[in-house]
């Protein structure tokens, strides 16, 4: 039977998650999936654990290449999907067991391709008690604008048609992070959006020394994506306009660098610092706040320290 999802799901050294994500495969109150696992070049029990998965779910196709990236392991899956539709599990997260029944269900009497979203819960590591969220509609006028200042839900929390990712190009390989931003940037500008208001997904954050770095780097790719989306697509950056354009990029760079130089994650500050300043952005005030950023790393924690003391000191004066 051909199956009417396809469920893509990337896994490097995933294995001890892979239970529970594949769990909530299974649980789907929509039955008609298949769920092709690629194992991309893991160093733990991963491929062991997605072959017995396999070996009890005929649903479950296992496929392996070597440590390319999760866009290229998606791809590669992507390759051999036969659904009419496609959504995405990473390997350490899960689904309500409505997910696919009530995704599909959005999309299914359209005659157009769409995109669908809904809500979802950031569990784990930072995120103890946080509440779930569920996005705005964002199908109004302002649409370009708000997909190009960020990736606007998970790579699980959305669904949409196999044929239209053959057309408009699956995910890049060459990036490492914001892989889902390119990809939804792409198809969003291209179809309507259609907005599920459920928490359909569980996004799980695990601890880890790599947290800072990877977020770098995200920050980063990020940048890259909307830097390259404008390139390819002068009709839309046009359409925005320059002013709008900064605002969206920029702006937001300017506005996550101050949100994390509050909660005192310097490092992250200073490279979203030295990002805004390399374009130009920014007024007085913003500037003398990021000047310091281009100060070695030492220097720049001392000052504020010693800024830190002052207004201690000026307080307890006064």
């Amino acid at each position: 039977m051909t199956p009417g999802i396809s469920v893509v799901m990337p896994c490097h050294n995933g294995a001890a998650h892979l239970a529970r994500s594949t769990a909530s495969v299974r649980m789907q109150t929509r039955a008609d999936w298949e769920l092709i696992i690629v194992d991309d070049g893991s160093t733990d029990d991963s491929w062991q654990v997605i072959q017995q998965l396999a070996a009890a779910e005929p649903r479950i196709t296992p496929l392996q290449q070597p440590h390319s990236g999760a866009a290229a392991a998606r791809n590669k899956a992507l390759s051999t999907a036969r659904g009419r539709w496609v959504a995405f599990l990473d390997a350490d997260d899960t689904w309500h067991p409505d997910f696919l029944s009530r995704m599909s269900a959005a999309l299914g009497g359209r005659q157009d391709d769409a995109l669908a979203y809904c809500g979802w819960h950031n569990i784990g590591a930072g995120h103890e008690g946080e509440p779930p969220f569920v996005p705005p509609d964002y199908e109004t006028p302002d649409k370009l604008a708000e997909l190009l200042c960020g990736c606007r839900w998970p790579i699980h929390g959305a669904m949409v048609s196999l044929a239209a990712i053959r057309k408009y190009g699956a995910f890049d390989p060459a990036l490492r992070s914001s892989e889902d931003f390119d990809l939804w940037l792409r198809l969003g500008c291209r179809m309507p959006l259609v907005r599920i208001p459920e928490v359909l997904a569980c996004y799980h954050f695990h601890a880890g020394a790599q947290v800072t770095k990877s977020r770098l780097r995200a920050a980063a790719d990020k940048l890259l994506v909307q830097r390259k989306f404008l390139a390819t697509h002068p009709v839309e950056a046009k359409r925005l306009g320059r002013a709008k354009v900064r605002e969206q990029i920029e702006g937001d760079m300017l506005y996550r660098a101050y949100e994390n130089y509050w909660k005192g994650d310097l490092p992250m500050a200073r490279q979203l610092f030295r990002a805004v300043m390399a374009s130009g952005y920014g007024n007085a005030k913003d500037w003398c706040h990021m000047l310091p950023a281009l100060l070695p790393a030492r220097l720049h924690s001392l000052l504020l320290k010693g800024i830190g003391r002052a207004r201690s000191g000026f307080t307890r004066q006064g």
